[in-house]
């Protein structure tokens, strides 16, 4: 099994990403990945472009990694859901679930860009969508139930590693809670930026985020400094004791399967 990355969040996530869906990709490429999954906040917008840098590549003879297209769910109550359709019909839900959340940010007056969607929400437009809880620090029993009761078979936890001390034993606990609710653990790096180097430029938009200078930033500013894309081999070693986590993320790679191509107008 080759790893493939499921959450990367592009510049399209306004202020979060610092790479463009074309640095990701040719990136992933150089890799040797097969897949990249974009999974910007409460947004699609990322995925066109990375269907379209996905595609140049191949035409330029490259191995190029197949997009698989997915978001990051914000919810109200600070909740972070990942999900990726697994056909024409699952997106179509997303899409509208999308549209229901930026609406009634739109009502109440929230900022531009927000989005407001509650765990019954996600509920109504959960068939064919495959999720993952992105817990940060840590998930709560009620989280983990909440994903089983609505997505079953198709819920998974993340297992990310945040780099800080004690950052072992918070995976080691956290796939064993999945375990008792019934749920799949799965590999993440949560990456904002294709290359080291980039990590400058993701704390200048943090700073910017933040209304400060990069100086100021202190514990604003993004712990783990490492949010770049690692290579499949560096991923297999740092998970090597969760070879169950790893086989998820072939199996939702294979699953999803939905292209936009799909999609006609």
């Amino acid at each position: 099994m080759t790893y493939c990355e499921l959450q990367v969040t592009t510049h399209f996530s306004f202020l979060r990403g610092a790479s463009s869906p074309q640095e990701l990709f040719a990136q992933a490429a150089m890799m040797g990945m097969s897949a990249l999954g974009i999974t910007d906040r409460n947004s699609v917008a990322g995925v066109v472009q990375g269907l379209f840098a996905s595609e140049q590549l191949a035409k330029q003879g490259v191995a190029a990694p197949r997009s698989v297209n997915g978001c990051r769910l914000d919810l109200t109550d600070g909740t972070a859901l990942l999900v990726w359709p697994e056909d024409r019909d699952a997106w179509g839900r997303l899409t509208r679930l999308l549209s229901i959340g930026k609406n009634r940010a739109d009502a109440q007056r929230g900022e531009k860009g927000q989005c407001f969607l509650h765990w019954d929400d996600v509920a109504m437009h959960a068939a064919g969508l495959v999720a993952a809880l992105y817990p940060a620090p840590d998930a709560s029993v009620e989280q983990l139930a909440l994903v089983a009761d609505i997505f079953g078979e198709r819920g998974h936890v993340c297992l990310t590693r945040h780099r800080r001390p004690g950052d072992a034993l918070r995976i080691h606990r956290l796939d064993a809670a999945a375990r008792r609710q019934g749920l799949q653990s799965i590999v993440t790096g949560d990456v904002l930026y294709h290359e080291p180097a980039r990590h400058r430029l993701q704390d200048v938009v943090s700073a910017i985020r933040e209304k400060c200078t990069v100086d100021e930033l202190g514990l604003k500013r993004e712990g783990n400094a490492a949010r770049h894309l690692q290579s499949p081999q560096i991923m297999a070693q740092a998970f090597h004791h969760y070879p169950h986590a790893l086989a998820a993320v072939e199996a939702v790679v294979e699953r999803c399967s939905f292209s936009l191509r799909e999609l006609n107008h």
